[in-house]
């Protein structure tokens, strides 16, 4: 069964030492979403720079993760251990940058810093301490998370993602919102560029029919005669079958096998695919 849902975005944004903790919040956005997905109307879509920014030239490289990604997000998780990051030219680094910026455009952010063990000679004591400087200017502006292990920073970021998701964009708090923030959105607000790329050539196949198959030589999702994932290429990969999660979770393709491998443009689909063309002609 398939179901037209407003979609949310969801950036996560850290250090490069939190590698866990940023697949464990990308599995807390999918979780959120088969529990919450169908009774609320609203559908997370988590976004990263690994994932979501493509090669571009013209400007500095966080100007354009900025751009590319970040100006779409609603909401953004940071999370910190026990660096800052590399210095963007403008900021103390990428991740402070994509959270203050955001937090300028006044969108709602959630906060973590890790206290769990780590070995003194592998800590970078600069990085630290600037962390450390920064962690308490955030405690001083509201309210941060601190957490233990990964297994506590899963249960607390569950919990409150769900709370979040209650106070910041249920229907009442929507309802709240200035007019103009109120204006009602639809899924093509939010439809990324590959899943656009997608649904398009979806919507031209004679059978409407997208194929999304893994072997042993990797990722294949294919419609109308093209094949959209650089072989060998794992950040083409996750693009890619983001999308796939991203049109099947707004309703645009549905599931025929239930298996994951055959989905079918929708209705709805169909719909959007003709809007996109009218944009562009």
């Amino acid at each position: 069964m398939s179901f037209t849902a407003e979609a949310i975005n969801v950036m996560v944004a850290s250090p490069g030492d939190v590698a866990t903790e940023r697949q464990v919040a990308f599995d807390a956005v999918h979780q959120w979403n088969s529990i919450h997905a169908e009774s609320t109307g609203i559908v997370l879509l988590p976004q990263g720079w690994e994932t979501h920014a493509s090669p571009e030239m013209g400007d500095r490289a966080q100007t354009l993760i900025n751009r590319q990604v970040l100006e779409r997000c609603d909401l953004l998780i940071a999370i910190f251990w026990t660096r800052l990051g590399s210095p963007t030219g403008e900021y103390q680094s990428g991740t402070v940058e994509e959270l203050e910026t955001h937090l300028a455009s006044g969108k709602p952010a959630m906060i973590y810093f890790s206290n769990a063990p780590v070995h003194l000679d592998s800590v970078d004591h600069e990085q630290y301490a600037a962390l450390q400087q920064f962690r308490r200017g955030c405690e001083s502006r509201g309210l941060i998370e601190q957490y233990e292990s990964v297994g506590d920073f899963k249960d607390k970021l569950v919990r409150q993602l769900a709370q979040t998701m209650l106070r910041a964009f249920s229907a009442d708090a929507r309802d709240q919102r200035p007019p103009d923030e109120a204006a009602e959105r639809t899924p093509l607000d939010d439809l990324s560029p590959e899943a656009r790329e997608i649904l398009i050539a979806a919507a031209g196949d004679q059978s409407g029919t997208v194929l999304r198959l893994r072997s042993m030589s990797g990722l294949v999702v294919q419609t109308n005669g093209r094949q959209f994932v650089q072989k060998e290429d794992s950040r083409s990969e996750a693009q890619w079958e983001s999308a796939i999660q991203e049109l099947e979770g707004l309703g645009l393709l549905r599931d025929r096998g239930y298996k994951g491998e055959v989905y079918g443009v929708t209705n709805e689909g169909y719909r959007l695919a003709d809007l996109i063309g009218t944009e562009q002609a």
